[in-house]
């Protein structure tokens, strides 16, 4: 099997020829520490957004070249390149949300544009465009069809609440439901134009990504959850089934008083897994069973920045006999490849799914 026929097959809950490996999401600094194996004249890390044209493209090179060396299944797209500079700490996106540049990972949402009912009514939203997937066309191209692409799509949750505030969100949950459910009908319907456009692009799996929960629960109730995002969400992975698509779903913490709720909405796959927060892969596997595939989760809070290669090749085991049975395991890390995590750690991990990861 390729990896794109890896990928796929563990989506539906069957068995490939070998436990697929996927990078769920990889910072500026790891591409550069792991590509450091691979090539010279590597720019030094710093955030995308401010790096040189030359640099960005032999960074995206760098990035390409670990999913062949490495023999990654599958490959991450979003958007790059759509954000304009406020000033050298501030990038503004098409939505006027305004974001604080980190050295430690992706930037902070720190200005919101819209505060109220009223602004949201006179708030015109961006359009989706073809220029929005070049990373996914470059992937396209350079893999021709060997490897999945996936696309990373911010979900009813994320989108909303950066367009108005974490805290305005969760007070107008209660004192103005009305708000909540047009911004969400608003978002939904940047989201399906812009599945549309993916379908078109060759895209194989999408990835809502919506963050919704923290270590020790989710940040709303379950029948909230399912009112104001899961009816919304919900609608997107119908019309990307429809379409032929595969669908992933992206939320850190402990997600297990919403689990049912996401099973039944008929996902293909849940990541990423955070071990801290309860979510471990032979927990999960008893509980689901063959409903949905697993993609995780190989700790990158204490083990892939502060553990050794040996532990981390353990690990590897241990999720594979935890959770590869019958099918429906793809190995990652349980967030992303963050700027604290050990290059070679990441290399180990790449490793041992291959050496061991054979059904």
């Amino acid at each position: 099997m390729n990896g794109k026929e890896r990928i796929l097959t563990a989506l539906a809950r069957k068995e490939p020829d070998m436990v697929p490996l996927y990078i769920h999401g990889i910072n500026e600094a790891p591409i550069i520490g792991i590509g450091k194996h691979l090539t010279d004249g590597l720019p030094d890390p710093k955030d995308f957004r401010i790096m040189s044209e030359m640099d960005k493209l032999k960074l995206l090179d760098t990035l390409f070249m670990i999913h062949e060396h490495y023999d990654v299944d599958g490959m991450t797209c979003f958007e790059i390149n759509h954000e304009e500079k406020v000033d050298d700490l501030h990038v503004k996106d098409r939505f006027g949300v305004v974001y604080k540049l980190s050295e430690y990972g992706i930037p902070v949402p720190v200005g919101h544009p819209v505060g109220d009912f009223n602004e949201l009514k006179k708030f015109i939203p961006p359009v989706p465009g073809k220029e929005d997937l070049g990373l996914l066309n470059l992937a396209t191209e350079r893999f021709k069809g060997q490897k999945a692409t996936f696309w990373l799509m911010r979900g009813t949750f994320v989108r909303s609440w950066r367009l108005i505030g974490m805290d305005n969100y969760m007070l107008n949950i209660y004192t103005d439901p009305e708000f909540i459910h047009s911004l969400a009908k608003m978002m939904l319907d940047f989201n399906l134009a812009q599945l549309d456009l993916l379908v078109e692009a060759g895209l194989d799996v999408l990835v809502i990504e919506d963050d919704i929960a923290t270590n020790v629960g989710p940040m709303i109730s379950p029948e909230h959850f399912k009112l104001f995002i899961n009816s919304y969400n919900r609608q997107i992975v119908e019309k990307a089934h429809q379409k032929g698509l595969k669908v992933v779903r992206h939320s850190d913490g402990n997600l297990w008083p919403l689990l049912d709720i996401l099973l039944e909405t008929g996902y293909d796959g849940l990541n990423p897994l955070e071990p801290q927060a309860d979510m471990e892969i032979k927990k999960l596997k008893a509980y689901c069973g063959d409903k949905i595939c697993l993609l995780g989760n190989i700790d990158s809070v204490d083990l892939l920045p502060n553990g050794n290669t040996e532990e981390v090749e353990q690990a590897v085991i241990q999720a594979i006999e935890d959770g590869a049975r019958d099918g429906g395991l793809i190995i990652s890390s349980s967030n992303s490849l963050h700027p604290g995590v050990n290059p070679e750690n990441c290399i180990a991990m790449f490793k041992a799914v291959r050496k061991h990861g054979k059904y």
